[in-house]
């Protein structure tokens, strides 16, 4: 449980991990798509992509060459996450 706490914090210190992680719950999404969906700048989209990626609650869908068109989608740890920070109601 302490590891789930930590990266429960992860994800909620951030406004942009959050609008990320909460838009690919609804499914997969380009970065684009995640940032006109949820009103934020694109460099904070792909930022927080970055980070989520890193602890493995996003993950890319298509293959890492591709440079136009990536789909990013949450992983099932990540979805296991988003429940719980849902559950807690440890956000807005």
């Amino acid at each position: 449980m302490a590891e789930d706490w930590d990266e429960i914090g992860f994800v909620i210190s951030s406004q942009y991990r959050i609008a990320v992680l909460k838009r690919l719950a609804d499914g997969p999404a380009t970065p684009s798509r995640i940032a006109e969906d949820s009103g934020i700048g694109i460099t904070h989209v792909s930022r927080a992509l970055g980070r989520l990626r890193e602890r493995s609650l996003v993950e890319l869908l298509v293959p890492e060459e591709r440079k136009k068109g990536r789909v990013y989608g949450v992983t099932e740890r990540g979805e296991e996450l988003w429940e719980q920070i849902q559950a807690k109601n440890l956000i807005d």
